[in-house]
């Protein structure tokens, strides 16, 4: 049986790319920003396997275009996702390192100067 919550099988590098870089004026810079740093964060070879999980699968809803609250609602579109990447990010903070904020930091400048 699977589970309909999990939304890792969403993810991808690819997907994930696409869906930012649509996003990335609409969602604001600073949901960007922090989808970016957990991006970064499951790249880390030292990001133990427990916190990866809970980052793929936020990620995967955030890639994934059935939300609870549809993106392409003007003004709200994002809330469900930025809640939940709030949540993710409080959940794993301690493994979210410096490098992963500027490599998303870098990233966000790249793409929304």
């Amino acid at each position: 049986m699977t589970n309909n919550n999990d939304y890792s099988g969403d993810f991808s590098d690819k997907s994930f790319w696409e869906k930012v870089a649509a996003a990335a004026k609409v969602a604001g810079r600073d949901l960007i920003e922090k989808a970016l740093t957990m991006y970064f964060a499951i790249q880390d070879k030292d990001t133990p396997v427990w916190a990866k999980t809970i980052l793929v699968g936020t990620l995967g809803y955030f890639i994934c275009p059935l939300d609870v609250i549809p993106d392409t609602i003007p003004g709200i579109g994002f809330t469900d996702d930025a809640g939940l990447i709030v949540a993710a990010l409080g959940t794993v903070a301690v493994h979210i390192k410096p490098e992963h904020r500027e490599a998303a930091k870098a990233k966000a400048d790249e793409w929304l100067a």
